[in-house]
């Protein structure tokens, strides 16, 4: 079977891309690092209008890319694993909410269902945008089964992995063919080029897992636990390889808070251990196929 996505799914993606780049920059980013709320005023309105939170999986997950490419600084993960464009979520396995203080309903995880929260103590991220809060369960419940929500929650962390990871890789090749050393440019080296490839090679094995993931949540959910952790050990993996490698082909530049790079890797290396970390899914895709093995 050949998997392909449409033309009305690539045009959609192509919309939402022109829409962050003019609406969400480097310099929105870097302002929410600082002001009142951590977010991009104005984007999320933006966002709503696209319709991502009404689409399912498929239809979804080019745009979840995409938000990560421009490193949204927006509770994108937990409203569209709710399907809901006023909420975020915390669950046992990811218990502080993101940007709980400036959401309509705070989705907590009690047992078996959600309930609404209310706001506790602040706490910090690496990634300065990214408003974590302590919540506690006090009302009514919420629509949502914990199990779907967080796979969904998962697998959205892990589209945004890829887009990030994207986004360094492109930012690396750029710098590399304007920097010059012995009269040359330094992507010309045979040693920035193996890093770089090696980045390159990790994002085409993470996306297309990404992509299959979202198909399985889609059509297939008794198969969901293998693909979406695959998917997110993949992604955390690829988005932490280029992080890394992008810091090395940068060098001294890519260390400071004035040069843009570091946004997109702390956002990686926070997000990358958000919903489980790249060891956690590979154990639960080991676990899963163990049992099936058994079963047989």
């Amino acid at each position: 079977m050949r998997f392909a996505f449409d033309a009305e799914q690539l045009e959609f993606r192509d919309a939402a891309r022109n829409l962050l780049d003019k609406e969400c920059p480097a310099s929105a980013v870097r302002a929410a690092w600082s002001n009142d709320t951590g977010r991009v005023p104005g984007l999320w309105d933006r966002l709503v209008e696209m319709g991502l939170f009404e689409l399912d999986e498929v239809d979804s997950i080019l745009v979840l890319e995409e938000t990560g490419r421009a490193c949204v600084p927006e509770p994108v993960v937990e409203a569209w694993a709710l399907g809901r464009t006023d909420a975020t979520l915390a669950t046992d396995a990811t218990p502080f909410a993101l940007y709980a203080d400036s959401v309509g309903v705070i989705a907590v995880q009690d047992d078996e269902q959600f309930v609404r929260g209310s706001v506790g103590e602040q706490h910090q991220s690496v990634d300065g945008s990214r408003r974590l809060f302590e919540v506690h369960a006090v009302g009514d419940v919420v629509d949502g089964d914990p199990a779907v929500v967080g796979e969904r929650a998962t697998l959205a962390a892990a589209a945004q992995l890829v887009g990030l990871a994207q986004q360094m890789l492109d930012m690396s090749v750029a710098y590399v063919g304007q920097r010059e050393q012995f009269g040359k440019p330094v992507g010309s080296f045979q040693v920035v080029k193996h890093h770089l490839a090696d980045a390159a090679l990790r994002l085409e094995f993470a996306r297309p897992c990404v992509h299959r993931a979202a198909w399985v949540l889609a059509n297939d959910p008794a198969q969901t636990d293998v693909a979406v952790s695959l998917a997110k050990a993949q992604a955390s993996e690829a988005a932490l390889l280029t992080a890394r490698k992008a810091l090395q082909v940068h060098g001294a530049i890519g260390y400071t808070v004035e040069y843009d790079l570091h946004m997109w890797m702390k956002r990686a290396w926070a997000l990358a251990a958000a919903w489980g970390d790249a060891a956690w899914h590979r154990t639960r895709v080991k676990q899963a196929l163990l049992k099936g093995t058994t079963n047989a």
